[in-house]
């Protein structure tokens, strides 16, 4: 029955149709609610949340406090992990956040699994199912919908990409002097610009200059988002 389930979300060609087969998997897994969030890096102080649920009247309005995300939990275990994380009251009791789980309780959600796929260029889908019963006591049948539950996300990645992002238009992407993705890389791995310099046998101001050089070709205000920039373009690794 769930492997339709895999080939159903493939099939998706609309926003609709994903949010339908999602809900429908959920449900034949025994679980009440679900969410799948799409979340795009776009810079540093820029991301984008797209997200298909099917949660509650009210739900969004309680829980989607910036200071709720903050604390709770299961995101943020999500946000640096690609692991199942499988909750109940006690994981946001250990947390010192047993008020967040009060008041999503209200709406049913009690006890859930989520997951988190981390994907190049900045790109992320997080899923999770909940419901207001208690997740099975048998681990052997608990281990199987955390199985069950990653396959689908693999599965919907797909489809959640293709049809919730918007096509972004084919650009050649800038042409960066060698010198120039040095400096870019070894940015990426933390070194200041005097390191940079003494890496590469340069002077300080010339690695600088070849940082921000990279910046204006990749149109990017600061070096953060010119290395984020060259990381989605596939210009450095």
């Amino acid at each position: 029955m769930l492997q339709g389930g895999y080939q159903s979300v493939l099939e998706a060609r609309s926003r609709e149709e994903f949010r339908s087969e999602v809900i429908r998997f959920a449900q034949k897994l025994d679980f009440q609610t679900v969410s799948a969030i799409t979340v795009v890096d776009h810079t540093l102080a820029d991301t984008e949340f797209i997200t298909i649920d099917n949660c509650p009247a009210g739900y969004a309005e309680v829980m989607h406090a910036p200071e709720f995300g903050r604390r709770d939990p299961v995101m943020q275990h999500c946000k640096r992990n690609s692991m199942p994380i499988v909750w109940d009251r006690q994981t946001y009791a250990r947390h010192g956040a047993s008020d967040i789980w009060e008041s999503q309780a209200q709406f049913g959600y009690s006890t859930g699994i989520c997951l988190a796929l981390h994907l190049p260029e900045g790109r992320h889908f997080v899923l999770g199912v909940d419901r207001d019963q208690p997740l099975p006591s048998d681990s052997g049948q608990l281990t199987r919908m955390v199985a069950d539950l990653q396959l689908f996300a693999v599965h919907a990645v797909d489809t959640a990409l293709r049809v919730l992002l918007p096509e972004e238009k084919v650009t050649e992407s800038p042409r960066l002097t060698p010198r120039e993705l040095e400096c870019l890389h070894w940015t990426m791995e933390g070194k200041t610009a005097w390191e940079v310099g003494a890496i590469l046998s340069i002077t300080e101001r010339t690695a600088v200059l070849h940082i921000n050089n990279a910046m204006h070709k990749l149109g990017c205000s600061n070096k953060h988002q010119a290395v984020l920039k060259a990381l989605r373009l596939g210009l450095i690794r």
